[in-house]
Formats: C-alpha cells, structure tokens, sequence
C-alpha cells in the first residue's frame, strides 16, 4: 500500500492541439501505453458526494485500486492497494470485493461498506509521459461511453512553482486556460446524459 499527495494541473485540449503538441514533443504511437481505469461508487454515489473517486487500474500486467480524496489546495490524498489479476477479474465479475486492505480501511473511515460499491463503468487511455522542468507531463487520449477527449496533466511537487510553469507552458503554445474535471466525473457527466438523467 502507498498513501501520497498528488498535485497536478490539467488542461483539457482539443484533438488538433493534442496532435500539435505530440508532433512538438516527437512523441509516436511507440511512446503511448495503454491503461484501462474501472469507475466504482455506492447506487446514491456515496464517493462523488464527498468529492473522492474509486477506481481499479490496469496497466499491462500492473493492477492498482487507488481511492482519491480531497486535500488542501488542489492536491489529492491517493491510497493505493496493489492487486493480482485474478483479484481483478474476481471484482469485476461481481463475485468479491476489493481485496484492498488500506483502501477499505479508508472506505469504512468515510463509512462507506465496500460491499455496497458497483462497477459504474470503464475508461480507456492512451497514455504519454515526458519529464519537464522539474516535473512531469502526461497527455492523455481518452475514450468512454463513445466519447473521445484529450487531456494535458502536468505533475508537481510544489503547487505555487507547478502552477507558474504550467500555465507558462499554454501561453507558449496557444492553449486556452480550460479546467479539466477529473476522469471519473467527466465520465459520470457523459454516462448520465446517455441515460438522461
């Protein structure tokens, strides 16, 4: 089990800046992995309502359940639980459920049974990682729900110094300033709609 802050700024991107910025960074098809993220939350969305998110994420042969909460400032409390794939496949298949110790112990800390969680759906992600002035910059090609978007994350240690690069690193490239929610709630937004609720 891990516990850590995580600070980062994100930008949401259109698909021509996406493509203008992988072209800038020589970044291919070979420098992008895949993840898939599994979304959970109770039937009256227990976690949303208190701002946190729940997911499963699978990275080739890696397997994490990692709950996000609310920190100061815009960081995130990240708790993360390794799992094995038969785990995995167990959880998504309805039969058992996290297997994640500390994970749990913090669900039951926000008295929430884990017992209650369902499956809400599944993201896809095509993933690129390059280190940049003193921090890391992710871009993000998603799809869910027949859904397509494409994101800008740039990770920090220090929110005051992240935010300065950050947002020096947009005007440099002709990026308008548009605040990206997090992946579950972009989700959550799409899925809804589709349902019409």
């Amino acid at each position: 089990m891990t516990q850590q802050l995580e600070i980062e700024f994100k930008n949401m991107l259109t698909k021509e800046e996406f493509s203008r910025l992988c072209t800038t960074f020589n970044l291919t098809d070979e420098n992008f992995h895949s993840q898939t993220n599994h979304y959970f939350d109770t039937k009256d969305f227990a976690l949303k309502n208190l701002k946190s998110g729940l997911r499963i994420r699978e990275v080739q042969d890696c397997f994490e359940c990692t709950l996000k909460e609310p920190a100061i400032g815009i960081g995130l409390t990240e708790t993360t639980d390794l799992l094995s794939k038969k785990e995995v496949q167990s959880i998504l298949s309805g039969n058992s459920v996290l297997h994640a110790h500390e994970v749990e112990g913090r669900l039951q800390a926000l008295a929430i049974d884990p017992h209650d969680l369902k499956i809400l759906g599944t993201l896809q992600t095509k993933r690129a990682e390059i280190k940049y002035e003193g921090g890391l910059l992710v871009f993000d090609h998603s799809q869910y729900a027949g859904t397509d978007d494409y994101e800008l994350e740039y990770e920090v240690l220090n929110e005051e110094t992240g935010k300065v690069i950050f947002d020096r690193f947009l005007a440099l490239h002709s990026i308008p300033r548009r605040p990206a929610d997090k992946k579950i709630a972009r989700f959550m937004s799409v899925v809804k709609k589709k349902r019409g609720l």
